[in-house]
């Protein structure tokens, strides 16, 4: 899963996107407001946390846009993350469409449990699980089963599966695994997309998941 985080104080940024890449989302991470809407354009996003007091345009500018335009980003969850700590603050956060309101300093561990919250009820409306065969994958809880038995796979096992269930009909190819696994400035490893692929297929089995050649991976007929 893919996060959009827009927070311009760069200590923080960067201890928030490395958390997160630990918890196995890849995070694009912008320091101005005015960056967001070309960012929402370009990729397809999860979730989105977002500073108030940003410099180019302000958060609320933000999410005023974004919810604004709401058929191009139906149920994208946004958590607000502010210094900005009065009772009429968080009233005018949620009421501009916030869906959470979280405030600095805050634990980071609050902060995964609140993200897992919001993608659970992002998925909740909408395809809250990815079937194919005999694997069942639900998006918000990371779980996988096969045959209805719990099957572990690590974060980016489960992302590279993920985007080959979301498009159980399509090849995917390299490039389009790489953009689900890895956030802006994040090294790509020459060869992370065929392990992962090997692993899965280990698991999984060797026909779960074809490759055709020049093109990339996909699923096979259930």
């Amino acid at each position: 899963m893919r996060i959009l985080l827009i927070e311009d104080d760069p200590s923080l940024g960067s201890s928030l996107q490395s958390w997160l890449q630990m918890d196995g989302y890849a995070v694009d991470w912008l320091q101005r407001g005015d960056q967001a809407a070309a960012a929402l354009a370009t990729h397809d996003y999860q979730c989105v946390l977002l500073d108030r007091g940003l410099p180019g345009l302000d958060g609320d500018a933000v999410l005023t846009a974004l919810r604004a335009a709401g058929a191009l980003h139906p149920r994208l969850p946004v958590i607000v993350i502010t210094a900005r700590d009065t009772l009429a603050d968080r009233i005018q956060g949620l009421d501009l469409g916030a869906d959470d309101y979280l405030i600095k300093p805050f634990d980071l561990e609050e902060l995964s449990a609140r993200v897992r919250a919001a993608l659970r009820r992002g998925t909740t409306q909408h395809s809250p699980e990815l079937r194919h065969g005999a694997v069942v994958l639900d998006p918000a809880a990371k779980r996988v089963t096969l045959d209805g038995e719990p099957l572990p796979l690590t974060a980016r096992e489960f992302t590279v599966l993920q985007a080959l269930m979301r498009h159980p009909t399509h090849i995917l190819s390299r490039a389009q695994l790489e953009e689900a696994l890895y956030g802006w400035g994040e090294e790509v490893e020459s060869n992370a997309i065929e392990v992962h692929i090997y692993n899965l297929r280990k698991k999984l089995g060797n026909r779960f998941i074809v490759t055709v050649r020049n093109q990339g991976y996909g699923l096979a007929p259930a």
